[in-house]
């Protein structure tokens, strides 16, 4: 057991984890390599299967076509894993299985392979909760499909015998197995917080969630660190949260309930102080961003990034002033405007919107908060693209001040930033030296 935390019964929530000596801010708290994990099928023709590094070109498996792997090392290394799902997805073609199947059929690989036994876990996968007893019928018919097409993937790699053998008692039935997944599974992302994949961390699946919680995680490949954002003090329970908090408390009690199966009560959610705020500005004028925002995140879906702008750019200008930029929609749409403007090279465009979003940010993600480094990051980047040098040096500060305590200073991504600000510095020292050389002549 890690001596920075303890498993406890944690009041009204039941498991959980808490810290068993104090704890700084920025400090790593625990790190784990998943049970088992995949690459999300969106994503699977950009990531490596292995380490999930993303690559503009990767080496596709010539069974199975859907695997990928940054060069011939990866492939090797992964061999293990995949063997059993490269028989599996071969069997299916052109039929592919939703990210859960893929998962809980690697889970059952991975415990066939390991010597690994899942009671050496903090939380075991016997004590997994699947909360079949409190789902829907909708949504247990659901995963009921789900299952179904668990045991039709399966059926000619794995028999009945090696399932019984490799999973505990509780995890033998395809639907118990595909809700405890379901339930206790962790979108794994890059330093960029973009999901790339899903994996199960048992240990880590007694964090409790809190809106407002005291440590976030972060990956490095599919390795996840966990590190605080505040100073916790001994016995003082270790939350993460499990959603975007960027919504309204009604909207995320619903994901939680929906999700997850509880009802939030953290401080924020029993407060609703932010909900106002949201809210903010007349509601005649952000109904229309409100309604339009469906079809619009359906456009980014399809990546149809012309229209996205277009009809964005549209719905601010009539806004304009009208709505304050902490209005929850106005920062969706504007949000959505950065990402268009991005993928069509329209750089000035893109900074506009970009810094609009910073003031907002800094309030609804209290420091230090990853979203909120990385969209710092993000308007950096574009800055010192335009040649606005002093002002994104400036901003990596800021992001600087963040990322070292949200994902350390040995993570790619804060390498990234540090040589981002050097790039600055030395293209400033550059533009010095040619004024001076300009004034000599």
């Amino acid at each position: 057991m890690a001596p920075k935390l303890e498993r406890f019964v944690s009041p009204g929530k039941g498991n959980g984890l808490r810290a068993a000596a104090r704890i700084k801010t920025g400090e790593l708290v625990y790190s784990a390599e998943p049970l088992a994990c995949c690459v999300s099928n969106k994503l699977s023709r950009h990531v490596c299967h292995h380490c999930f590094s993303r690559q503009e070109t990767l080496l596709r498996c010539s069974q199975c076509k859907m695997a990928r792997y940054c060069n011939t090392t990866c492939q090797k290394q992964a061999w293990i894993g995949h063997k059993r799902e490269c028989k599996c997805l071969k069997s299916l073609l052109p039929r592919i299985p939703n990210d859960s199947v893929r998962l809980a059929a690697r889970l059952i690989f991975a415990l066939l392979n390991s010597s690994k036994s899942s009671s050496e876990e903090l939380y075991t996968l016997e004590e997994h909760e699947s909360h079949l007893s409190s789902m829907s019928e909708q949504k247990k018919q659901g995963l009921s499909q789900l299952a179904s097409m668990l045991e039709l993937y399966l059926q000619q790699e794995v028999s009945d015998l090696e399932v019984t053998s490799a999973l505990p008692p509780s995890c033998q039935e395809p639907l118990s197995l595909i809700a405890k997944v379901t339930c206790n599974c962790f979108t794994i992302s890059d330093g960029e917080l973009q999901e790339i994949g899903v994996g199960l961390y048992p240990s880590l699946s007694l964090l409790n969630h809190d809106c407002r919680p005291n440590c976030v995680m972060v990956f490095v490949g599919t390795n996840l660190h966990v590190r605080a954002v505040r100073d916790i003090n001994p016995e003082e329970e270790l939350t993460i949260s499990y959603i975007e908090t960027l919504s309204l408390t009604e909207d995320r009690r619903r994901q939680l309930e929906d999700q997850y199966h509880f009802t939030c009560h953290c401080q924020l959610c029993d407060s609703q102080e932010k909900d106002a705020l949201m809210l903010s500005g007349i509601e005649s004028t952000w109904c229309p961003l409100k309604e339009a925002l469906p079809r619009l995140e359906g456009l980014k879906a399809e990546s149809d990034w012309q229209a996205l702008l277009e009809g964005c750019s549209h719905l601010l200008s009539t806004v304009s002033d009208d709505l304050p930029d902490e209005n929850l929609y106005k920062l969706r749409m504007t949000d959505m405007a950065v990402d268009a403007s991005i993928h069509l090279g329209h750089w000035e465009e893109a900074l506009g919107y970009g810094e609009k979003t910073l003031p907002v940010y800094r309030q609804y993600y209290p420091d230090p908060h990853p979203v909120h480094g990385v969209q710092l990051m993000r308007v950096g980047k574009l800055q010192h693209y335009l040649e606005h040098l002093e002002d994104a040096l400036d901003t990596f500060k800021q992001a600087y001040r963040i990322i070292k305590l949200t994902h350390g200073d040995d993570h790619p991504f804060t390498s990234d930033l540090l040589m981002k600000m050097e790039e600055c510095r030395s293209e400033m020292d550059q533009q010095s030296s040619s004024s001076h050389k300009r004034k000599e002549n």
